[in-house]
């Protein structure tokens, strides 16, 4: 199926899954899971980079059965429904293209903050610096580079992108599932601008290529060497 295929095709969903979805994100996984659940990590494990992590797994394992049982099984529709399909091969050498352009963007935004007076702390990147080792830059690599790309793009491309899309158009949908996608990441106040750039990038890719894998790749390299640099930052 190309990408116009695709955006023809109406998608099987109704406001109740949307919804759902929207108050599993934002009732569950921004109050049991980030508020709650993050500090019994913290205190188990004594260490933010490892609390941080699990509970990155834990939102993935949530918001990926949430799409499985509220928006594909009772459909009987299959995990390409929300993207995870295969790409044309011609779109291989664009992911360096958007890639470059995110990091663009990101720069522009990061420098544009510091201009403002951007001093709200990412404890993210605090944890990140203090367990800079090895091993603490190998589990943020796969926590950031290739589990939350995975989760991410199923989630707010696949399914919230894709619904939006069938209802305000390409324009409305790039920048709503932008916004929610930026409001997903509070308290990371100082990301924000990143964030909302990030996911007009992200879902840009997703419109041009019909599939969700682009972006992941794009995601999971942006994120990884957003990583390594503030590891040796």
């Amino acid at each position: 199926m190309t990408a116009a295929t695709h955006w023809k095709k109406s998608d099987p969903w109704t406001w109740r899954e949307f919804a759902a979805l929207l108050a599993l994100e934002f009732v569950f996984v921004m109050i049991a899971v980030k508020f709650g659940l993050q500090r019994l990590y913290e205190e188990w494990l004594g260490n933010t980079l490892y609390s941080g992590t699990l509970t990155g797994l834990t939102i993935a394992v949530v918001l990926l059965a949430g799409v499985y049982i509220v928006a594909l099984r009772p459909n009987q529709a299959s995990w390409a429904e929300v993207g995870l399909r295969r790409f044309p091969p011609r779109y291989g050498w664009r992911i360096l293209l958007w890639l470059l352009a995110l990091i663009a963007l990101s720069v522009a935004a990061v420098y544009g903050t510091s201009l403002l007076g951007n001093t709200v702390d990412n404890s993210k990147t605090e944890s990140l610096k203090q367990n800079a080792a090895l091993a603490g830059l190998l589990i943020g690599i796969v926590s950031a580079g290739i589990v939350s790309p995975v989760y991410e793009e199923i989630f707010y491309r696949g399914f919230i992108y894709r619904w939006l899309r069938t209802r305000t158009g390409r324009t409305g949908a790039i920048v709503l599932s932008s916004l929610i996608f930026t409001l997903a990441h509070y308290p990371t106040l100082n990301a924000m601008p990143v964030n909302f750039l990030s996911g007009i990038v992200l879902a840009w890719t997703y419109e041009r290529t019909g599939s969700v894998v682009p972006g992941m790749i794009v995601h999971g390299a942006f994120n990884t060497i957003a990583v390594l640099l503030t590891a040796m930052g």
